[in-house]
């Protein structure tokens, strides 16, 4: 009998499939909210050394997190079409290959951050990986609908993680944009959970359209974007930006609104998917707006007199 031997990888194939397992466009987009938390608590141009160290060491660890996740949901992500290529699901990586990396990247990222920024940003970065890889993974995401809810605690960190980098604190302008992320998180997952309703089902996962409904998942989408829109302008209530921001917040929000509208009242596959895709743009557009504000706005502050 003919058997299939398995072509050995190369070196560049195998390091594909660990980079695969941090799953980057995530970590990209929370070390950039990590990295707006920094710059935006110096009211000035930062140490760019600081910033380039605590964003690597931030990066390790989320990485790790996301490493963890895939090795935790192998099982799982084999049941589901957006899941089924990672390389734990189909094999490709052992699962020791995949714990052994997570806890490298791990011990490496708290390493960074510990000897070259500070303990306060080394914990609560570790805490974050524990909230999100173990508390969220393996505790509530196979346990309850609000997982996403009470779990996007651990992933609205990343401003706190900035700002301690910097200051070797938690400042409430911090926690303003942590609340913002919490609340956006929601939307952003259950508009993806709208169109992947079935894969959840399969996988056992009791995400809100499995458990109660598209209907009423549509109608927390709607709320919570209207919360957020609320949310997104306590920024600049408590002055911690100016108009530039401001408008900003109130386009990028309507527009958001407008997705959770048009959701409960015409739902499709395709609409849920651009309101996922925008979700996405939103945070990030929402965040260059108040770093570019941060910048800006003394500069137009001082030109405001000379104009007049």
């Amino acid at each position: 009998m003919d058997q299939t031997i398995p072509a050995p990888r190369s070196t560049a194939a195998l390091w594909s499939q660990f980079y695969a397992l941090t799953k980057p466009r995530v970590v990209q987009l929370i070390v950039f909210c990590a990295l707006i938390g920094m710059l935006l608590a110096e009211p000035g141009w930062p140490d760019w050394a600081r910033v380039a160290v605590a964003s690597l060491g931030i990066w390790l660890v989320a990485a790790a997190a996301a490493a963890f996740n895939c090795l935790v949901e192998q099982q799982i992500d084999r049941r589901m079409a957006r899941t089924a290529w990672r390389p734990t699901a189909r094999g490709e990586l052992t699962t020791m290959q995949a714990l052994v990396f997570s806890a490298l990247l791990c011990t490496a990222g708290s390493a960074v951050l510990y000897l070259w920024v500070n303990t306060l940003t080394m914990w609560l970065t570790f805490a974050t990986f524990v909230g999100y890889a173990v508390i969220y993974t393996v505790v509530l995401k196979p346990m309850t609908p609000q997982n996403i809810v009470i779990g996007g605690a651990s992933g609205a960190m990343p401003p706190v993680l900035g700002w301690a980098a910097m200051t070797g604190e938690v400042g409430h302008e911090a926690m303003l944009l942590c609340l913002i992320i919490f609340l956006w998180t929601p939307p952003h997952f259950w508009a993806l959970a709208l169109y992947r309703a079935e894969d959840y089902r399969k996988a056992g996962l009791p995400m809100l359209p499995v458990t109660h409904g598209s209907e009423f998942t549509r109608l927390q989408v709607l709320l919570y974007t209207i919360v957020l829109f609320a949310a997104t302008l306590l920024p600049f209530v408590f002055r911690m930006s100016g108009p530039i921001y401001l408008a900003a917040a109130v386009v990028l929000g309507i527009r958001f609104m407008h997705y959770g509208w048009q959701l409960r009242r015409q739902y499709s596959d395709a609409l849920a998917r651009r309101t996922f895709r925008f979700s996405i743009w939103h945070l990030s557009l929402l965040f260059a707006a108040l770093l570019l504000d941060h910048y800006l706005n003394p500069w137009l502050i001082q030109l405001w007199p000379a104009a007049g």
